[in-house]
């Protein structure tokens, strides 16, 4: 991950005309979780969790990896529609992942966690059983946040509370585990950061450091506003067929003053305040 962007005040009305477009992308995700339990029962009636993980849980090609809360995750889908239409960038919405959680351990403890009469859960059995698919889950999240080039946090309401007597308080603890690792994670360089005389611009890098703290402050997350999404998606569509894909996210990374370029010959956004 090169970098992270804390949003704020994403709405319905910015995404007005994606609402419901998002759903298609976000199946097309889904449909990598195919395979019944019974493929992964080995003789010895032990499950390998290496091919259910990978099968379950698989690291899927992304630019972005979206954190978000369970209760915007219409918001998240339409958001990652405009990512694709307008930057041809590919989101990973995390719910991809562990909206199944939960299914997936409906299957196993429904084999594995019943009583003895059969007709109620084990509790130490299900304790046992959650604690490896949470870890399975951990784990994928932090391989996708690991290779995607940068996380955006969807802060709404509905993930952090920001009360007077509550600051930045997250009841999920999915959300608070992924923004917390995206401060643990290395920084990786893009590689067309590395030459960057051979490339269409020129400039320098500028490296900021990391920081977070236990109560999610979201310090090391740079800041996003819909404001900037309005500036980064009017600049791109004046540099359509000049960049590519993932080049898009230069012009991101430019306008927070992350990296400084001078584009050449680029039309500067214009309406924009």
């Amino acid at each position: 991950m090169f970098s992270g962007f804390n949003l704020q005040g994403l709405n319905d009305d910015f995404l007005s005309g994606y609402i419901g477009a998002g759903e298609s992308f976000f199946n097309q995700q889904k449909k990598y979780i195919q395979k019944e339990l019974d493929s992964f029962i080995l003789d010895d009636e032990s499950i390998d969790g290496a091919a259910l993980q990978n099968d379950w849980f698989p690291e899927i090609e992304a630019d972005i990896f979206l954190s978000h809360s369970h209760g915007d995750q219409e918001l998240a889908m339409a958001f990652a529609a405009m990512l694709k239409e307008h930057f041809g960038l590919t989101a990973f919405i995390d719910s991809c992942v562990w909206g199944y959680a939960d299914n997936l351990l409906r299957k196993i403890d429904d084999v594995y966690c019943r009583n003895e009469k059969g007709d109620m859960y084990d509790y130490g059995k299900r304790n046992f059983s959650t604690s490896h698919v949470h870890m399975m889950l951990s784990n994928a999240l932090t391989k996708m946040m690991d290779k995607a080039e940068c996380l955006i946090f969807i802060n709404t309401p509905n993930s952090i509370t920001t009360s007077d007597v509550v600051k930045n308080k997250t009841k999920s603890p999915w959300i608070y585990n992924e923004i917390h690792t995206s401060y643990l994670l290395r920084k990786n360089t893009p590689e067309r950061h590395k030459h960057l005389e051979k490339s269409l611009y020129h400039g320098k890098l500028k490296f900021e450091k990391l920081d977070i703290v236990y109560d999610v402050k979201l310090d090391h997350l740079n800041p996003l506003s819909t404001h900037d999404l309005a500036v980064w998606r009017k600049r791109r569509g004046g540099m359509r067929g000049i960049f590519s894909a993932e080049h898009a996210l230069d012009i991101l990374y430019d306008i927070k003053g992350l990296i400084e370029y001078k584009f050449v010959n680029i039309p500067e956004a214009e309406g924009i305040e």
